[in-house]
């Protein structure tokens, strides 16, 4: 006995010593660590975070505030009510043992990092001050059941994907400025139970709501239209503020399938359940329940269709038989003899039971055109009528007619002619209000005459796109034959114009400008490709495709136009031969993807270095072709040096300069396959410019004039 308690002190002080140190150590994931010290420097270093540090340390084993660990993993950060500042940083999805991430109620901003903690469960970041469109990062969370983004700046339409977040039970997105309608995805959040949309500028119907488990539901203060679905009516909902209205919904579709939604939640989930089960019990019990009274009514009803189907079937039959009786001296054709003998030759059953099967779709078809025909007879002659839906284009956008156009543009006269594109010439109009916009008049080739009827539906889709960086569609015309779009205007130009057509008193591109201009060029493809669903392939990536505000914004134009117009592919492979900016696969097969976006998009970032056109023939032969000249020597500093547009006079950081490059050469590459997909090109370029920023921000007189490696001596 005494040995065996010897041994067992001995085991459990070997426990002790071995697991103890652990703990109180951390010994934190690397990994974790890295993304804490990068969190709280883009937060500014706030003091209210003493135990954080800008590098190393242990958060695990030093108890850093908010922040909770399992092991040597960090699970959880909460750090709501601080009055941090700043931004999140770029690193969150290296803490991927975090399951709740809660930096609400803070004066945190800009856009959300496109990478976040991907297995949270609970993320709150309400009340604070971030902007964009909330992030597309979010669709790929697939454990998440918490998501609370109320009271921040986001606008536009929302960018998430919600079709793999079944879990999700709470989605606050109040107090914002969301538009457009709500997303499709939504019908896949079959766990939601709350869902707060208030105070936004939603659009459209809230069908899609209509089948979701909610229990609790808020849409006030938005612009939503429509009628309200009557399995919302039974729960907690608040609607005031919209546009509903408020006479009867018309019927749905026929064969419109029932929507089936859980019982009644204004009782608790646990008694609705128990009283199911009782009351389904005692029907068993009684041999017959509600399912069972239901099964006799519809027989019944299906009795009594049947009989007064003969009977209606017997009438026709008299009538078609007098018809025919009348028509008989008329002179009839070898092939419908043929089809009447046919049809006098089936056996009765079998007509019996086409009338069985068709009975209940005769509604659902327009009468037939011949009254000497009879429904079997309409049924194999006829082939089923495909009703096209017509587009809707929202409301946001205005239909203009030529005149409205012919007079904001003095008769689209040369002192309004702003430049030729692809698919036609572009217009500066000003209108009675004073605003300008540039309007785009379709050429013939881009949309022939017997496909304009589809251009109402090309104007619908074009007008759903919906993001900062994309040229925004604000109105079009279809008249006399005439198709026209009318964008917003930005007077500043074309970055073809800024690169190529500078005249001497405009200032060039300083090099943070063009980083700028970079990366906003690649969320808007970002957004083409992996927001929109659909995707949208751009197909005419080009830098005289890429406008400028007045604060050097990139703003995508033409986005959507080439994958919607029937004829794009023919246009776009007639103008932008030589062009050099078509992918290799382009010009051998003629087909766009979104690799071949990518390849033109990193053509743009090469002329944004080098200044040079894409294509040059004034050039010597071995450098007319940009990508061919520039591709050898991206990895090359010194020769990278030699290749930088000679307006930044070497005012440049040599590692952004590198890293730009780096991002290029991915881009380029000649196999479509390896090229990244714009997301992970605009991570790349957040990097480099939130890099930029902190070493602008730590940087002081002082420091700036020690030695050593400090990154402002980088600059040439």
């Amino acid at each position: 006995m005494m040995e065996n308690r010897v041994v067992m002190v001995a085991l459990l002080t070997l426990c002790i010593v071995g697991l103890e140190p652990r703990f109180i150590n951390g010994a934190t994931d690397s990994s974790d660590t890295s993304a804490l010290n990068t969190m709280y420097s883009s937060m500014n270093s706030p003091s209210q975070l003493s135990e954080w540090k800008p590098s190393g340390g242990d958060p695990c084993g030093e108890h850093w505030k908010g922040v909770t660990c399992s092991g040597s993993r960090v699970t959880e950060v909460k750090l709501p009510n601080l009055g941090l500042s700043g931004s999140l940083g770029y690193m969150l999805d290296k803490l991927s043992a975090v399951t709740e991430f809660d930096l609400s109620n803070n004066n945190l901003g800009g856009d959300l990092p496109y990478q976040l903690p991907p297995a949270v469960q609970r993320l709150n970041l309400a009340n604070n001050q971030f902007t964009g469109s909330a992030q597309y990062s979010i669709s790929l969370m697939a454990s998440l059941k918490y998501l609370n983004l109320a009271h921040n700046q986001f606008k536009g339409q929302l960018a998430v994907d919600f079709t793999k977040l079944t879990s999700l039970t709470f989605l606050d997105l109040s107090s914002n400025s969301f538009s457009g309608s709500l997303p499709s995805s939504f019908t896949s959040l079959t766990s939601i139970k709350s869902m707060y949309l208030q105070n936004n500028q939603f659009t459209g119907t809230i069908d899609v709501l209509a089948s979701l488990p909610l229990e609790n539901l808020n849409i006030a203060n938005n612009q939503f239209t429509g009628w309200i679905p009557d399995s919302l009516k039974g729960i907690n909902l608040q609607k005031d503020g919209n546009s509903f209205n408020s006479g009867p919904a018309p019927p749905p579709p026929p064969g419109t399938p029932p929507i089936h939604r859980s019982p009644s939640h204004k009782s608790g989930g646990g008694e609705q359940g128990s009283n199911g089960d009782s009351s389904n019990s005692k029907s068993e019990k009684s041999g017959i329940g509600a399912g069972g009274i239901a099964g006799i009514i519809i027989s019944l009803l299906v009795v009594g269709a049947v009989v007064a189907f003969f009977l209606f079937k017997k009438k026709r039959s008299k009538r078609a038989s007098t018809d025919i009786e009348k028509t008989d001296n008329q002179p009839f054709t070898l092939a419908s003899n043929e089809f009447h003998e046919n049809k006098s030759v089936q056996s009765s059953s079998s007509v019996e039971a086409k009338k069985l099967d068709t009975s209940l779709s005769i509604n659902l078809r327009p009468p037939p055109a011949d009254r000497h025909k009879s429904f079997d007879e309409e049924d194999s002659t006829r082939k089923p009528v495909i009703v096209k839906k017509t587009a809707v284009v929202p409301s946001n956008v205005k239909a203009y007619s030529v005149a409205d156009l012919q007079i904001a543009t003095g008769s689209f006269s040369s002192e309004n002619f702003l430049g030729e594109g692809t698919f036609g010439r572009v217009y500066r109009a000003q209108f009675d209000d004073g605003k300008f916009f540039a309007v785009k008049k379709i050429d013939s080739s881009a949309l022939p005459v017997d496909m304009a009827e589809d251009f109402t539906e090309i104007v619908s889709k074009i007008a759903r796109l919906d993001n900062p960086n994309v040229i925004k569609l604000v109105g079009y015309c279809s008249e006399h034959g005439q198709h026209l779009l009318v964008y917003e205007f930005h007077k500043n130009g074309s970055l073809h114009d800024f690169l190529h057509l500078s005249e001497e008193e405009s200032k060039p591109l300083i090099w943070n400008s063009r980083v700028k201009i970079a990366l906003g060029t690649a969320r808007a493809l970002e957004y083409l490709h992996e927001v929109c669903s659909p995707s949208v392939v751009h197909k005419n990536i080009k830098s005289a495709n890429i406008l400028l505000d007045s604060e050097l914004n990139p703003h995508l134009s033409d986005s959507g136009l080439a994958s919607f117009l029937p004829t794009a592919d023919e246009v776009l492979n007639q103008n932008d031969e030589g062009s050099g900016y078509s992918a290799p696969e382009v010009s051998m097969s003629g087909q766009y993807s979104m690799q071949s976006d990518v390849y033109s998009f990193g053509v743009v970032m090469l002329e944004l270095l080098t200044g040079r056109k894409p294509f040059d023939s004034a050039r010597p032969r071995s450098e007319q072709s940009l990508v061919r000249w520039a591709t050898p020597q991206l990895h090359d500093i010194d020769a990278l040096s030699k290749m930088v547009d000679p307006a930044l006079k070497g005012l440049y950081p040599v590692k952004s300069l590198s890293r730009f490059a780096d991002v290029i050469a991915l881009c380029v590459q000649p196999e479509p396959e390896f090229r990244p997909p714009m997301s992970e090109v605009v991570q790349a370029l957040v990097v480099l410019v939130q890099r930029a920023n902190m070493s602008k921000r730590t940087i002081g007189v002082d420091q700036s004039q020690r030695s050593g490696s400090n990154e402002a001596n980088d600059y040439m």
